[in-house]
C-alpha cells in the first residue's frame, strides 16, 4: 500500500464518518435501546470498515456496507449471553431458593434400587453392582468378566427387568 492509497483511505473514512455517523447512531439506538451501546457499536463499525480497507478491500456503496456491518454487530450483541447481577434480580423481586427435593428423591430411590440388587440372582448382582454401583462401562465389565460386550449388555438388560419388578413391589 502506497502513501497515496493510505491517504485516500483516510479521506474515505473521514467522509463516511461525517456523512453516516448520525444515521448509524440513530439506527443502533433503535435496535439496542441504549445510547452508549449504540455508540460503541457504531465505533466498532468504523473500525471494521477501516480494517477491511487496510486489507485492500473495495467498497462500492459505503452506506450499505456500513449498515451491513452495523447490522451484524447488533445481531452479535443480541446473541451474546447477558450477565445479570444478583442484586438487580433481587430488586425486581426474585429471591433465589434452593429446591433439592427432586435430587433428594432421586438419591433415595437410587439407594433403594442398589439395596434391591442384593435380592437379584447372583449372576445379575455382580454385573449390576459393577455397572451401577461402581459405574464401570460395558467394555470394562466385559474385560473383567472375560465375556463379550453383547453378552454383558443382555445380562444387564435382563437384570434391569428383574430389578424393575422388584422395585414396583
Amino acid at each position: 500500500m502506497t502513501q497515496r492509497d493510505a491517504t485516500k483511505m483516510r479521506v474515505d473514512l473521514n467522509v463516511a464518518y461525517h456523512d453516516y455517523n448520525k444515521m448509524l447512531n440513530a439506527h443502533a439506538f433503535l435496535k439496542v435501546q441504549s445510547h452508549e451501546l449504540g455508540e460503541d457499536l457504531v465505533q466498532k463499525t468504523f473500525v471494521k470498515m477501516w480494517l477491511y480497507l487496510i486489507k485492500e478491500g473495495k467498497v462500492d456503496k459505503m452506506r450499505a456496507f456500513l449498515f451491513h456491518i452495523l447490522k451484524n454487530l447488533i445481531i452479535d450483541e443480541y446473541r451474546k449471553p447477558k450477565a445479570l447481577s444478583l442484586d438487580a434480580l433481587r430488586e425486581k423481586g426474585y429471591e433465589p431458593s434452593v429446591n433439592d427435593t427432586k435430587k433428594l428423591i432421586n438419591i433415595i430411590d437410587g439407594q433403594a434400587a442398589l439395596r434391591l440388587i442384593q435380592k437379584l440372582p447372583l449372576r445379575y448382582q455382580v454385573l449390576m453392582d459393577m455397572r451401577y454401583g461402581k459405574d464401570l462401562s460395558i467394555k470394562e465389565i466385559a474385560a473383567a468378566k472375560q465375556e463379550r460386550e453383547n453378552t454383558v449388555t443382555v445380562k444387564l438388560q435382563r437384570g434391569l427387568q428383574k430389578l424393575r419388578v422388584l422395585y414396583r413391589k
